[in-house]
């Protein structure tokens, strides 16, 4: 068995740290990554929160770029209605223009952010969410080679793939309709994975680039040679998520002994929202991801790995490509 694996990252600022360290750790990161096999380098768009540096996320994967020489690289995603769609096509042509075919552009249609702002970032924008289908086909067109009265410069006539992104069953229905490759962030909405990727391939339609639906399926992933350690870096993503619940975004948290001075409620929450988390020891790690592909029969697999000790981060993305190497 010989499953793709990929790597997201949302550029963690750790407590006490600064976006121009976070962008030096992904640099770093993106090279390890390159080197132990992994097919994908991803950054997702968000704004106004303090632990995540991806905000401008075509410029971050152009200083990727310089640096890598194969991995793929590109977005997951794009927060289309933040954008206008010449303007996502224009960045992505000119990323394709310098890296050559290594360029992926994953579209979300969520704000990426509050609500605020999102009304910061859209300015003017009334149609918002509503247009989304209309917006990722546009998009599509102005990678195409028919002339227009509004061409992409750079974007026209390059062949950049373009995925679609989401945590519930309108993504993949738009996916399956529009013939294109689906990834469900199933790291902090798990909730419909299976039924989103059963509604994808049962209703695809084969495009000329996709004949065959091809779903990506994203996990929080945390991993430590031993598994009191691996537990140990894991409080730092439940930290954040409770802290996300109590509309307390911050710096990402180092880890704790204990979870303390949450309520009940709140602690569930948590849990039901990282239940796909896959964390543990090599060992645990293997059969755990072992079952996450039989369950979802994924294309392909993308690990998500918030830890503030960049040496720990590299090992546990180490271990998952030692993993996956080896099914």
């Amino acid at each position: 068995m010989s499953i793709p694996y990929s790597l997201l990252d949302l550029v963690p600022v750790a407590q006490g740290s600064s976006p121009a360290e976070a962008f030096r750790h992904s640099l770093d990161l993106a090279q390890h990554a390159e080197a132990l096999g992994y097919t994908r380098y991803w950054l997702a768009e968000h704004h106004n929160m303090p632990g995540i540096a991806s905000a401008a996320t075509a410029v971050l994967l152009c200083h990727l770029g310089h640096a890598t020489s194969r991995i793929r690289l590109g977005a997951g995603g794009v927060m289309l209605p933040n954008h206008a769609p010449l303007v996502v096509a224009e960045q992505f042509g000119t990323l394709a223009s310098l890296f050559g075919d290594r360029i992926d552009l994953g579209l979300g249609r969520a704000p990426g952010t509050d609500q605020t702002t999102m009304r910061a970032l859209r300015r003017h924008k009334e149609q918002g969410v509503d247009s989304f289908p209309q917006d990722v086909a546009e998009l599509i067109g102005y990678f195409g080679t028919q002339p227009g009265p509004v061409q992409a410069v750079p974007g026209r006539g390059l062949d950049v793939p373009v995925w679609l992104l989401g945590s519930s069953l309108y993504g993949a229905q738009l996916a399956a309709a529009m013939g294109l490759p689906f990834g469900f962030a199933s790291h902090f909405a798990p909730a419909m994975l299976l039924q989103a990727l059963e509604l994808y391939r049962s209703q695809y339609r084969p495009s000329a680039r996709w004949p065959k639906p091809h779903a990506l399926v994203c996990v929080n992933l945390i991993a430590a040679d031993d598994n009191a350690t691996a537990h140990h870096l894991f409080t730092t993503l439940q930290q954040q998520f409770l802290r996300l619940l109590r509309g307390e975004a911050g710096e990402l948290p180092h880890p704790v002994a204990e979870l303390e001075g949450y309520g009940a409620h709140e602690l569930l929450a948590m849990e039901r929202t990282l239940s796909r988390s896959l964390v543990g020891n090599p060992e645990q790690i293997r059969h755990r991801i072992q079952a996450l592909l039989a369950e979802t029969q994924a294309d392909e697999l993308m690990f998500n790995g918030p830890i503030t000790d960049h040496c720990a981060r590299k090992r546990s993305f180490s271990i998952a490509a030692e993993v996956m190497q080896s099914l």
